[in-house]
């Protein structure tokens, strides 16, 4: 009885959820076939890859792609540029984009803040092919905008996109001032969602407007901007490839070479596809790794977490 009462309850809740069950069936099956199928072939990692053999024809070599990565004499470098790039981009465009969405809801001209998200919100959906070409037209050492200036009064001009000092500030301010706009909007709907009597409640007791951000605002959003960085801490091994492999050249390999762009160079380029394959679940190991540490740490000192 139990058993037939069970089977109807559950009848039931599929009739009655029929629709949205049907919604993500779709959705399941994206991710079946072209997330969870092709782990099959990741096993070319611990294999010597031999594209006329097949993926399981070709001969188990155990861990000695991983070792090649390991021991190669770019890997430090290579380490330390994509988690240096990466947690540039994390600490400086994170703020930025919380303090535009701020700025965004304490601004009380509509006119001007539709203005301004169109404005913020553009750049994300420019390809890096078109944004580099903004670079070169503002940072092009014979007749970017900025070197001209810097001639005007009298300053040598600076070859942005090929010295290593400016490099990476070239990289981590171009990918802050693409995404900031897009990342905000997550804050500004968090901001939308806190209650309203909170802030009138505040103006009452003779809040100032700083006061009521950091009282009400910042506490309110805490929950979204820890999720959203314990994700992107997630993702610290993925320095943006579109945007390095567009803007680097030889001479900045010792500041913006970083493991994505390696592994093209040596998986695609020179046709190791084993060495690729395992420096790509080295790196979703250590993003798995990093996104459990960072959410028990997150549990244990605040109230959020992501389960």
């Amino acid at each position: 009885m139990a058993l037939q009462a069970s089977a109807a309850k559950r009848r039931l809740q599929f009739k009655r959820y029929g629709v949205f069950y049907g919604m993500l069936f779709f959705p399941l099956l994206y991710f079946a076939l072209f997330k969870y199928l092709p782990l099959v072939n990741a096993q070319i990692a611990f294999k010597d890859f031999m594209a006329l053999d097949g993926v399981w024809k070709s001969p188990w070599v155990g861990f000695q792609n991983f070792a090649a990565f390991f021991s190669s004499i770019y890997f430090g470098e290579l380490l330390r540029n994509t988690i240096v790039l990466s947690m540039l981009k994390l600490c400086l465009g994170l703020p930025a984009a919380i303090v535009l969405a701020i700025a965004l809801s304490e601004t009380s001209r509509l006119h001007f803040k539709r203005f301004v998200q169109t404005v913020s919100y553009l750049p994300h959906f420019l390809s890096w092919i078109i944004i580099y070409g903004i670079l070169l037209l503002l940072l092009s050492p014979s007749d970017g905008l900025i070197n001209q200036i810097r001639a005007a009064f009298g300053a040598e001009p600076i070859a942005f996109l090929t010295d290593p000092a400016w490099y990476p500030a070239v990289v981590v301010l171009s990918d802050m001032w693409k995404e900031m706009g897009w990342s905000a909007i997550i804050y500004l709907a968090a901001i939308t969602g806190i209650d309203p009597g909170l802030y009138e409640a505040a103006v009452l007791e003779g809040a100032t407007r700083l006061q009521r951000i950091r009282y009400i605002t910042l506490p309110g959003i805490a929950s979204v901007v820890v999720t959203v960085t314990l994700l992107r801490l997630g993702n610290i091994l993925d320095a943006g490839f579109h945007q390095i492999f567009i803007t680097y050249s030889v001479p900045v390999y010792s500041v913006g070479d970083i493991i994505d762009t390696w592994v093209y160079r040596q998986g695609v380029l020179d046709f190791q596809f084993s060495l690729a394959t395992a420096v790509g679940l080295f790196k979703g190991l250590m993003g798995l790794s990093l996104i459990v540490f960072f959410n028990r740490v997150a549990k244990r000192y605040s109230e959020t977490s992501l389960y």
